[in-house]
């Protein structure tokens, strides 16, 4: 049996120009559904997990486009509300070589920016959840997404609801606000058993700093300050990325616990990357695997990096992989044809 999770955040439309082109060199974008907590809700579905979306699309077909991905991979969305309005979108370049991807977001003002904060029943939505996961990227839209989030990590607490935040940070979006967010990301976190960031990210939120600390320490070190103002926070994660290039790059995870654990795992290289886009939220639905079926802290951080190299491989937003191909890759499948 698995997991009961609950998702809120905001459901977009990625129009990605083709292959490597910059945006507009053609006249053609390609069309991916996601968003932060969404791609997390796909991966969890396909490894069997009961997965939940509440959030707000555009009534029309951009709104129920989006609505029907997520169905088709074992998303419940009977808590998305459809309402007149757009749909938030973002524009993607990928890069090559060293010329690095290069995002434009066209948010502003859209059907869940707008009404993410309309009235919610929370205890019905979160009854029966074993999870709540938020991301940083939510109140980032909006004013509005940000109240709304609150609302919901509270009522997680009241309900007794374990609740994961990503701090994604997302800083055009922040600046478009004329702010840095740090208030409503450190509440956020406050909220948290687990936190998935780094040492910037709680550098940013505890209005301090980490560089005198030498650099292999740094995340252990800003993971014992996130314990000291967090109660409720059991522990923090992130990857570690390396680049060579866009295309050669390697990746690699980490996580500290409240009781003084940390683990680590060893770098795994990606040579020729698809599309990296999503990957953390890979990392982050493989980590909650790990976690919400009883992996050591070890074996759930394994699991996790194994799910982010994955999605390297996959076009879009979210991975599609099955719990048997993050298995296999934890193992150190081989490459030849499976027939």
């Amino acid at each position: 049996m698995g997991a009961r999770f609950v998702f809120f955040g905001e459901l977009l439309l990625r129009l990605s120009a083709p292959g490597r082109e910059l945006i507009l060199q053609t006249p053609r974008f390609d069309v991916h559904v996601g968003g932060a907590e969404a791609n997390v809700a796909v991966s969890l579905a396909r490894f069997g997990h009961d997965c939940a979306m509440v959030g707000t699309v555009a009534a029309n077909p951009l709104g129920e486009a989006a609505l029907g991905e997520l169905r088709r991979h074992g998303v419940r969305t009977d808590a998305v509300r459809a309402v007149p309005g757009r749909m938030g979108l973002y524009f993607l370049a990928t890069g090559a070589l060293s010329r690095p991807s290069e995002i434009v977001y066209d948010r502003a003002d859209s059907a869940f920016a707008k009404h993410a904060a309309d009235g919610r029943d929370w205890p019905r939505l979160l009854a029966g959840a074993d999870w709540l996961h938020v991301s940083g990227v939510t109140p980032a839209v909006s004013e509005a997404a940000g109240v709304a989030a609150l609302h919901a990590v509270r009522a997680a607490v009241d309900a007794g609801v374990r609740v994961s935040f990503d701090c994604n940070y997302r800083q055009k979006l922040w600046e478009a606000r004329g702010t840095d967010g740090r208030a409503v990301l450190k509440e956020l976190a406050s909220h948290a058993t687990l936190l998935f960031g780094n040492q910037r990210d709680i550098a940013l939120m505890l209005a301090t700093g980490f560089d005198q600390v030498p650099a292999g320490e740094r995340f252990a070190a800003a993971a014992q300050a996130a314990f000291q103002a967090f109660p409720r926070l059991e522990r923090i994660a992130s990857t570690i990325r390396s680049h060579d290039s866009v295309d050669c790059q390697d990746l690699a995870g980490q996580m500290a616990g409240r009781d003084g654990s940390l683990v680590r795992t060893a770098s795994r290289g990606m040579t020729g990357i698809v599309d990296r886009i999503g990957g953390g939220d890979a990392f982050a639905a493989g980590l909650l695997h790990g976690i919400a079926t009883g992996m050591d802290g070890q074996a759930a951080l394994e699991f996790g990096v194994a799910a982010g190299v994955l999605k390297h491989s996959v076009p879009g937003d979210a991975s599609l992989v099955s719990l048997a191909d993050v298995e296999a890759c934890v193992a150190g499948g081989g490459l030849d044809v499976r027939r």
